[in-house]
């Protein structure tokens, strides 16, 4: 096996595993087609009551003020961490009767395996909640096991790690295992402020460019290593020369 300085490989989720595509079209109007339903059955249940009381007191004295907010921040497409913590709840019944599944790009499983077999660390780094990001590896269309969250070995957000374009964030999740350095890491995203965030903090990282991902200013490639798939990293995690 060639040697490689990476130890561990944290991925970004929307529009580096998955299509961007699943989230906004699927995912979100999911949780907004459940949401009355559940604010109906589940207002004053104890299970819905720590998603509930998250949000501020303005929005959480009424149900229609709760529905509203929620509409409003998934149209703006705000990343905070209550809204967050309600998808992942509203999601999970749709996972677990079959409405959802994450469609994986085609190299991503077979990857993870060939990285977890090598001694690699897998590790998640997602603006969606760590509850959100565990449904979305558990209940996938690999083939043939569809649970890919035996192959992770951390998960970050938000709430644990920090805004994922802020360089202190990845500082925090490099600090959570000591026994790497930052430049044994290597995170991969399609976001370019988050791969400078990243490489500010000493990780490695490099863009991920998917189908259905927004064309990069010409100047990215010129400054970054860009993929297209996973199978574009030679055996120590640096982009091949294409």
């Amino acid at each position: 096996m060639a040697s490689t300085s990476v130890k561990v490989v944290l991925l970004d989720i929307e529009g580096t595993v998955c299509p961007i595509s699943f989230v906004k079209d699927a995912l979100f109007p999911y949780a907004l087609k459940a949401l009355p339903a559940t604010l109906e059955s589940q207002w004053d249940s104890p299970d819905f009551a720590k998603y509930r009381d998250a949000f501020p007191p303005e929005y959480s004295a009424s149900k229609d003020a709760f529905a509203a907010h929620v509409r409003d921040l998934v149209e703006r497409d705000v990343k905070i961490a209550y809204l967050k913590d309600l998808q992942g709840y509203l999601w999970e019944e749709g996972y677990v009767s079959g409405d959802l599944k994450t469609p994986l790009f085609p190299d991503v499983t077979a990857k993870l395996s060939e990285w977890r077999q090598r001694g690699l660390r897998i590790m998640i780094y997602s603006s969606g909640s760590v509850a959100a990001q565990k449904l979305l590896f558990r209940y996938t269309d690999a083939a043939p096991t569809s649970d890919l969250t035996p192959q992770i070995s951390g998960w970050f957000d938000t709430v644990n790690a920090g805004l994922k374009t802020d360089p202190s964030s990845y500082k925090t999740i490099s600090s959570t295992y000591p026994e790497f350095s930052p430049s044994e890491w290597l995170f991969l995203s399609d976001n370019v402020k988050e791969v400078d965030a990243a490489i500010e903090a000493r990780m490695r990282s490099i863009v991920v460019q998917r189908p259905g991902n927004a064309p990069l200013p010409p100047e990215v490639p010129q400054r970054l290593q860009v993929i297209e798939t996973f199978e574009s990293l030679d055996d120590d995690l640096n982009a091949r020369a294409s």
